[in-house]
């Protein structure tokens, strides 16, 4: 065993190396959007988010928060003329539903987090919208009311449907 040739080495050739970092990085951001994309889809469909892209009154109600506004509705004398949308959102397809995406996204938040005042409140922005939309369905009396306020004071900011009809749309 003195004469036994020791083997030859084997040539150097290239070097196994890891991941790289860009690999790294990749499947982390695409574990990240599927995680993201996973707990959106989950929550859409638990929270019945298709049915928010139609006009149906139900929809308001999938939350426990509406319940009352809903049922006082149902008892309005607006039930019969006007869904939610027609009094909540601004009219046209864009304006619509930027206004549900917005709402819908501090709904889910402040539902969520628990943030929201109970009985829920509207907005001071919401109540602008809407205020604009009973305007625009009973413009020929508003007109009469505003040239009338406008020559017995100097002040029409004040005149505001839903401070005096507070009730029409969700009340008794």
């Amino acid at each position: 065993m003195a004469n036994e040739v020791p083997a030859p080495e084997s040539p150097p050739g290239p070097r196994r190396r890891g991941p790289s970092a860009f690999a790294w990085l990749s499947l982390g951001l695409s574990a990240l959007v599927g995680v993201a994309i996973g707990i959106g889809s989950f929550t859409f469909a638990y929270a019945k988010g298709a049915s928010y892209m139609t006009d149906d009154p139900a929809a308001c109600a999938n939350c426990h928060v509406m319940n009352d506004q809903y049922a006082e509705w149902t008892n309005s004398s607006h039930h019969t003329v006007a869904v939610c949308n027609d009094c909540h959102t601004p009219p046209g397809f864009v304006g619509k539903y930027l206004a549900k995406a917005r709402n819908g996204w501090h709904h889910s938040v402040a539902f969520t987090a628990g943030g929201f005042h109970e009985p829920i409140q509207i907005t001071p922005h919401n109540r602008a919208i809407t205020e604009q939309r009973c305007r625009s369905c009973h413009q020929p009396i508003v007109q009469a009311i505003d040239a009338h306020a406008a020559t017995t004071s100097n002040e029409r900011d004040d005149l505001s449907c839903i401070r005096c009809h507070s009730d029409v749309g969700h009340g008794p």
